[in-house]
């Protein structure tokens, strides 16, 4: 239960749609089990339902969309050695997201606020996907030594050109019209128009979105697209460095000196998986981000340390082991693609 004793996922039948509230506000709407679980009883309600239409996806309290999943809860299972927790955790997630890959019905989600990580993974695979000038978009997931999952390792790779690769390394957020133009929203609606579009969802169906949308804005990121390419688009992380630094450009250092904050091995796994990722259907993503969370959360050190840095103590001093690009063991990392 949330907060406000109400359902963390609160589901209803509004005319044509099934309707959901993702519904932790406080918690920014992160996804905790009890609301996977809800995500899954919904997806099985609606399916074959006739009289459900399309789903509408939103988040509670003004603020966010869905900040991703619960990651101190995964932590505070992993350092407990309870691996039976963590498996349940990823993999009803990832069951969730295939559910919305494969729903046979438009599932429109209005993103108004953050959307990151699992926030990401149960909008990103089916349509519309509607935001508005407040959202704020990432894949924020090497900070805390984990890596893009929730089906993301089949997404990003199939984004144009290396926007991909840069937002899964760097944790770039994305504004609203930015998400448009890298290929994770399909419409830009704004807020002020949002009511009226959910209630013409409701009555009518998702073919009113695309009366609803504006151009959006140029995207933040257009001037350094080339850039992007060229030094995201190399095959390895220490490469990608070397590319950055020989742009000799302000946006080419700031991106080099945000990968040095990263986890060393997080970046390497995660530029493995992306690459994987690019050959494999999203059934086989899903399957081989599964196996590698087993690693990651359970087996490796920089999965706690990082949560601990960024979530918990907030103090953003990781101790990363080990603690440079220069130091990981590329047969450590193939390794952990067991």
């Amino acid at each position: 239960m949330s907060e406000t004793a109400e359902p963390s996922l609160i589901a209803r039948r509004e005319g044509i749609a099934g309707t959901l509230l993702m519904n932790r506000p406080r918690a920014l709407n992160a996804l905790d089990l009890p609301m996977i679980r809800a995500f899954a009883a919904a997806i099985a309600d609606w399916r074959d339902d006739a009289a459900v239409r399309l789903v509408v996806l939103e988040g509670a309290g003004g603020r966010a969309f869905c900040a991703g999943g619960d990651v101190r809860a995964v932590r505070a299972a992993a350092i407990a050695g309870d691996r039976a927790a963590v498996e349940a955790f990823f993999s009803e997630e990832y069951a969730v997201n295939t559910g919305i890959a494969t729903f046979p019905k438009p599932w429109v989600s209005l993103i108004d606020g953050v959307c990151m990580g699992g926030g990401i993974g149960v909008a990103v695979h089916n349509g519309p996907r509607v935001v508005t000038e407040h959202a704020l978009v990432a894949m924020p997931e090497t900070a805390i030594a984990l890596f893009p999952d929730v089906g993301t390792s089949y997404v990003l790779p199939r984004l144009p050109g290396a926007i991909g690769t840069w937002l899964a390394l760097t944790g770039a957020r994305l504004t609203g019209a930015d998400s448009v133009h890298a290929g994770l929203a399909t419409h830009f609606v704004p807020r002020a128009k949002l009511a009226d579009l959910r209630a013409a969802l409701v009555a009518e169906g998702a073919e009113v979105v695309a009366g609803f949308a504006e151009a959006p804005l140029e995207a933040s990121f257009a001037a350094h697209r080339a850039a992007i390419d060229r030094c995201f688009g190399q095959g390895s992380v220490a490469a990608i460095l070397a590319a950055l630094d020989a742009e000799g450009t302000e946006w080419a250092a700031a991106q080099a000196a945000i990968l040095r904050r990263m986890s060393p091995t997080s970046l390497c796994v995660s530029l493995e998986l992306l690459q994987r990722g690019a050959a494999q259907d999203l059934a086989g993503c899903l399957a081989t981000e599964l196996a590698l969370t087993r690693v990651v959360v359970n087996d490796h050190p920089d999965f706690a340390e990082g949560v601990r840095s960024v979530l918990v103590d907030k103090d953003g001093a990781p101790k990363w082991q080990p603690a440079s690009i220069e130091d990981v063991d590329p047969t450590a990392i193939a390794a952990m693609f067991r």
